[in-house]
């Protein structure tokens, strides 16, 4: 045994690795985890809640009762969590499902070496990946060696493996604290706001919080009244050429018209009197080049510059990281490696010369409590050029380590600089300012050059002087409204999370992520939209964890975090410090948060004429028959489902005005004046909603004509009446409707793959067919899986089976004509057994095969080219298939 395992998370950083490692090592990969706390099912956790009417008789009894149910109920969510709070936090790890052969090879190939290396990513989720490997396999401890490097180098590669360490044990704590807190606020919040909001909903301990971000900007922006203010440009011709400015300034106060009146006043003074240079001022100006990328501002910088979103750079970044090609991607340290910033200046001043290489290295500050052992992210090796790997690397992954290799070179160049100037215009009491810049050295420019916004063009204004003659050619008014707050892109959502302590580099991509997957947020031209049910569950966890969710505590925690990975305190500490002021606050919201109660209306319902109400589920807002609250016997369930209604508004990407066309688009509460969401019930009315319903029960019917415009999703043809299906959204997710309601209702469900489910037959009564669970008898159904027998009395009997062949030849004349070939298929196979219909979901074909004492026979027809192919599988045909796999 004189072979060494090393042991990677990924195949593709095994393999990079394995080139630099010479014979006598074995390079392979876990393939990120192995080993986690249990997946949990899918129960919910009731927390008991004491009776009221309990007879003086019955209060001991009735008290061990609540209290045996609360021990049960503790245990389930103990054994779901797979961690016990109440025994120091004893965890329950398991294998991960799929792992079970990879952890097998790792373990006999560990059997056979000497030494097994760890030499998972350098942060806790790594250090986490590298004490679980080694608790899976097992074996003396002192054999294992923990190595760790920044960048995928033959150097790196080698001093790593020169001194390996040990595991540290604090980051693997402090990722288990981590883990644990997200795991006890996510197992006890989700149940509770199952059982008071809706069903289907999560909570996390970060996740929330950052919707909460989201949803207090889309409160802004719905409360948010504009007001109209004037801008009032010249046009001044002027001995050296025409010059635009802006009057900025009246007797000596701040000028900004607030109506046309005032504008018109200005206007008739500007157009009519004379003008005069009062002033010119001239300054060289310099730029100076931003830090190389730590993980948020290069997901910030793909985001601006590339259009990539957080998952996806991360995902680029990982690749380019493992290959080789930069240093590790997930790090909050602007440090650089002294023999990196060598290099660059070396390469800058043979490159472009001595001129843009600044007399020694830049340093840039990193925030505090940055890894500093780290490195901020830039190139392995800079002499690759980026134009080298466009053939090697993926369009995109080449195009994020340009933008990884520029900024990085950038950084240790020379700043930018211009030439500064400023003209200010008088004409009777009115200050009027032209300022513009002019590029005298491009500095690090050169490499990286910024983005150019509108109106950001450098200007070259003409060298005037004082008492120069100076006349108007044209005044310009226009007429303005202040803009809400912009909703958030993926960049600056990160960089308010950043800003605000909330999370690590490392989770905001599976932030960002997580709350849209739960159904909180929706991107829309790539901004963040607050749905109604992520303001709804913000609304009520504020409510009754208001520490739980202020930033300041997310960010203090983290910093509890970071300490524990440094050893300053203990990580279990911090969990029962946590743990026993969330259990308090836990019980009291059993008893006191608000529900989602549905907000009435005086809309008809179409089935019982009763009034609906306007609800929201966690797949949308609808309203609902308020006959649902009734007993099971006069219980109404009729909903109808509503399609949003700012058809007319066009949402400019990328610019503030689309949010300020939206806000004034909008009809205002009459009760609240907060701006109103609009959905359309049917082609004669739309529902205008307050935006903080339901805490506000503002609404408002429309009556008129409408119609769905700018619809640009997938079409299909009704099989009912041959109109326009389109797709929208419903209580169970999107389905197609025919845009011919009332008149036809027909709709057809979204399957898994993008496609429409085909279209259903007509249900076929089969009387002589009696169930067997039930009294009922069978009826012949339409399903995404084929057609199938379930009983009449559904859904109090839920009994289903394969309809045979004989059953549709009974029923030939009653069978849809897309089933009629069915009706022509082998009733038996050559043995006498009947013939079972069965569909096959990869081909969505059915066909027919039999069963001998509930086995099959191996014999099976399939309807090919208009006619049925019998077909028998024989043992010697299923053997040869078994070894060819």
């Amino acid at each position: 045994m004189t072979k060494a395992l090393v042991i990677v998370e990924s195949p593709a950083k095994a393999k990079t690795i394995n080139k630099y490692l010479g014979k006598n090592f074995v390079v392979k990969s876990s393939v990120g985890h192995v080993r986690d706390l249990p997946v949990s099912g899918s129960a919910v956790t009731k927390t008991p809640v004491k009776s009221k009417t309990a007879k003086k008789g019955t209060k001991k009894k009735a008290k061990k009762t609540s209290l045996q149910k609360k021990k049960e109920s503790q245990a389930k969510l103990t054994a779901r969590m797979g961690i016990d709070p109440e025994k120091n936090w004893e965890a329950s790890y398991a294998i991960l499902p799929g792992k079970e052969k990879i952890l097998n090879d790792l373990k006999s190939a560990a059997e056979k070496s000497d030494i097994v290396y760890l030499a998972t990513d350098l942060d806790r989720e790594g250090e986490a990946i590298a004490w679980h490997l080694a608790e899976a396999i097992g074996g003396e401890k002192d054999r294992y060696k923990r190595v760790t490097f920044t960048e995928i180098t033959k150097k790196a590669i080698e001093e790593a493996f020169e001194s390996p360490g040990e595991i540290n044990m604090n980051m693997v704590n402090s990722q288990q604290a981590r883990r644990f807190l997200d795991r006890v606020v996510g197992y006890i919040l989700s149940p509770l706001l199952w059982s008071k909001v809706a069903r289907g909903l999560s909570a996390g301990r970060v996740q929330s919080v950052a919707v909460r971000l989201v949803s207090a900007r889309e409160k802004e922006i719905h409360a948010f009244k504009p007001e109209e203010y004037w801008e009032v440009y010249t046009d001044l011709d002027t001995p050296k050429g025409m010059v635009r400015a802006k009057c900025s300034k009246f007797e000596g106060k701040s000028f900004r018209p607030v109506s046309e009146a005032e504008t018109a006043t200005a206007t008739a003074v500007l157009e009519n009197k004379p003008y005069s240079l009062a002033k010119r001022e001239d300054k060289p100006t310099k730029s100076k080049p931003s830090a190389p990328y730590i993980t948020s501002t290069l997901q910030q910088a793909a985001s601006v510059k590339l259009g990539f979103g957080v998952k996806k750079t991360m995902v680029l970044a990982q690749q380019l990281y493992e290959a080789g090609h930069i240093t590790y991607m997930r790090t909050d340290s602007t440090n650089l490696s002294k023999d990196a910033v060598e290099d660059c200046r070396a390469f800058i001043e043979e490159q472009h010369g001595k001129n843009y290489l600044p007399e020694g290295p830049v340093n840039y500050s990193s925030k505090k409590g940055a890894q500093e052992a780290h490195e901020a992210i830039r190139p392995s090796d800079m002499r690759i050029l980026p134009a080298e790997l466009h053939s090697k690397l993926e369009k995109d992954a080449a195009r994020l380590y340009d933008l990884i290799w520029r900024q990085f070179v950038a950084c240790q160049m020379k700043p930018a600089e211009f030439d500064s100037t400023v003209l200010i215009f008088n004409c009777e009491g009115y200050e009027l300012r032209s300022s513009g810049r002019v590029l005298r050295f491009d500095g690090f420019m050169k490499v990286q050059p910024p983005i150019k916004k509108k109106g950001d063009d450098d200007l070259n204004l003409p060298d005037l002087k004082v008492g120069d003659d100076i006349s108007v050619n044209k005044v310009d008014p226009s007429q303005h409204f202040t803009k809400p707050p912009p909703r958030f892109t993926e960049a600056s959502l990160v960089r308010e999370l950043e800003k605000k302590g909330i999370g690590r580099p490392s989770t905001y991509a599976s932030i960002i992520t997580t709350i849209q997957d739960r159904g909180y947020v929706r991107v829309d031209k790539r901004r963040f939209h607050s749905l109604k049910m992520g303001d709804i569950v913000t609304d009520r966890l504020k409510e009754s964890f208001d520490e739980l969710m202020n930033y300041d505590f997310t960010a203090n925690m983290e910093a509890q975090l970071d300490k524990v990975a440094s050893g300053e305190i203990k990580w279990k500490n911090l969990l029962n410090g946590f743990y026993s002021d969330f259990t308090e606050k836990v019980e009291a919201a059993s008893e006191n948060m608000r529900g989602n109660d549905p907000t009435p209306t005086d809309i008809k319902c179409p089935a019982c004429s009763r009034t609906m109400g306007i609800r929201t589920a966690r797949t949308g807002v609808f309203i609902g028959c308020s006959g649902y609250a009734l007993p099971p016997k006069e219980r109404c369930k009729e909903t109808i489902n509503l399609v949003a209604g700012e058809e007319a508004v066009a949402i400019i990407e990328d610019d503030d005005e689309g949010d300020l066309a939206e806000i004034q688009a909008k009809r205002r509460c009459d009760i609240c004046s907060t701006a109103m969401d609009s959905y359309l019930i049917d082609e004669s009315r739309k529902l205008h909603v307050c935006g903080r319903n339901p805490d506000c029960t503002g609404f408002f019917v429309e009556e008129g004509k409408f119609k769905i415009k700018g619809y640009e999703g997938p079409i299909i043809q009704c099989d009912k009446c041959s109109e326009d299906m389109q797709l929208r959204p419903g209580r169970f997710g999107k389905y197609f409707a025919c845009t011919a309601a009332p008149e036809c209702k027909n709709t057809r469900k979204l399957l898994r793959n993008g496609e429409a489910a085909p279209p259903r037959c007509d249900p076929i009564e089969m009387p002589e067919l009696k169930c067997e669970q039930s009294d009922g008898f069978f009826i012949l159904r339409d399903g995404g899986a084929g057609i199938f027998l379930a009983s009449n009395q559904f859904p109090r009997s839920r009994e289903t089976r394969k309809p045979l062949v004989e059953d549709l030849v009974r029923h030939k004349d009653e069978v849809d004509p897309k089933y009629q070939y069915l009706t022509k298929a082998p009733v038996k196979d050559p043995e006498g057994n009947l013939s079972i219909i069965r569909y096959a979901r990869k081909t969505k074909e059915h066909y027919v095969m039999t069963e001998k004492e509930k086995k099959a026979t191996g014999w099976s027809a399939h309807f090919e080219n208009g006619k049925w192919v019998p077909k028998i599988a024989t043992k010697g045909k299923v053997k040869k298939k078994a070894e060819d796999k």
